[in-house]
C-alpha cells in the first residue's frame, strides 16, 4: 500500500507540475491606475489632540472631597493624586501626537514617492518604467518555475521583456502514470510531446509577463521575447537565441478569455514571431524591433 501511495503521490506531482506549466497566463496582478495615483490628495498632517489631558483636568476641576477626606485632611493629597493624573495624561496626549506624526511622515514620503512615480511614467519616462518593474517584482511566480526575467526600455519609449526559458529545466523528461495494477509507469517523454509542452509553455508565460508588464505600466503594448539555447546554424554552436517575440497589445489582450484559449493559438492575435514544428521544435527567428510600435498604439 505504502509503494501504490507514492506511486500515486508522484503522478498527482507530475499532472500538476504539466498544469502549471500550461497555465501560467491566467493569473495576474490587478491593473494599477496611475491617473488616480498621481491625483490622490495629500495626507493631511494630524493636529495634537488633548483629550486625555482635557478628562484628567475635568477630574481635577470637578473635585470635590469627600466627608473622610476633609476629617483626615486628606483633600491635598487627593489633588496631588488629581495633578499628576493631568501630567501624565498631557505626556500621554504627547506620545499619541509623536506616533501620529511618525506615521503621517511615513504615509507622507509614501504620498509623495507614489505621485511622482505616477507622473514620470503617465510622460512615459523610460527610468520610471524600469523603476516601476524593478520595484513591484512581478515575475517572481515565472522565476520559481525556472524562466529569468530581464526588461529594457527603448528610446520610443516601448519596453520589451526578455525570458530566458531554460526549457531542459522546466519541461520533464518523462511522461508519469499509473498503471491499472497501481503501479507507477515512467516513460520517456516523445519528443514531440516535448515540443508541444515546451510551446505551450513558452507563449503562456510570454501572455503572463504581457499581462503583469501591461498592469504596472500605462502603456498599451509590450514585447515579449523568449530566449532559449538553440543550433546557431552560422556558427555551429549552441547559443541562447530568440524562440519567440510577440508585441502584446492592452486592447487584444483584454479581449481574449485567458481561462479557455490554447497558449500557442492565441499568438495569432498578436504581431509576432514564431518558427515551430511539432517533430523539431523551434527555430530560431527575429525579434520584434521596438521601433515598428509606439506605447499608445
Amino acid at each position: 500500500m505504502e509503494a501504490l501511495e507514492q506511486a500515486a503521490y508522484e503522478v498527482e506531482v507530475y499532472e500538476n507540475l504539466i498544469d502549471v506549466l500550461l497555465s501560467v497566463h491566467r493569473e495576474s496582478a490587478e491593473t494599477i491606475d496611475w491617473v488616480a495615483c498621481s491625483e490622490r490628495q495629500e495626507p493631511p498632517q494630524p493636529d495634537r489632540q488633548s483629550t486625555n489631558e482635557i478628562a484628567a483636568s475635568a477630574g481635577l476641576n470637578s473635585y470635590q472631597p469627600g466627608l473622610l477626606a476633609r476629617m483626615f485632611k486628606l483633600q491635598q493629597r487627593q489633588i496631588d493624586k488629581l495633578t499628576l493624573q493631568v501630567e501624565t495624561a498631557r505626556e500621554l496626549d504627547a506620545q499619541l501626537y509623536e506616533q501620529s506624526i511618525n506615521t503621517w511622515q511615513i504615509e507622507h514620503a509614501e504620498w509623495r514617492s507614489d505621485k511622482a512615480l505616477a507622473e514620470r511614467l503617465l510622460t512615459h519616462d523610460l527610468e520610471a518604467k524600469i523603476e516601476a518593474l524593478k520595484l513591484l517584482h512581478p515575475f517572481e511566480d515565472i522565476s520559481m518555475l525556472g524562466t529569468s526575467v530581464t526588461f529594457h526600455a527603448h528610446s520610443n519609449g516601448v519596453v520589451e521583456v526578455v525570458l530566458s526559458v531554460h526549457g531542459e529545466r522546466v519541461i520533464p523528461s518523462e511522461i508519469k502514470s499509473l498503471l491499472q495494477s497501481g503501479k507507477l509507469s515512467s516513460k520517456k517523454m516523445p519528443v514531440s510531446r516535448y515540443n508541444e509542452l515546451l510551446q505551450d509553455y513558452i507563449c503562456s508565460c510570454a501572455l503572463r509577463v504581457g499581462r503583469e508588464t501591461l498592469a504596472i505600466l500605462p502603456d498599451d503594448i509590450v514585447i515579449v521575447t523568449a530566449n532559449d539555447r538553440l543550433l546557431n546554424s552560422a556558427t555551429g554552436h549552441i547559443e541562447d537565441m530568440p524562440l519567440l517575440s510577440v508585441a502584446i497589445s492592452r486592447r487584444t489582450l483584454d479581449s481574449l478569455n485567458l481561462d479557455t484559449i490554447d497558449p500557442s493559438d492565441s499568438m495569432k492575435n498578436f504581431i509576432h514571431n514564431m518558427s515551430f514544428k511539432k517533430a523539431s521544435g523551434f527555430s530560431p527567428v527575429e525579434a520584434l524591433s521596438p521601433s515598428r510600435f509606439s506605447v499608445d498604439a
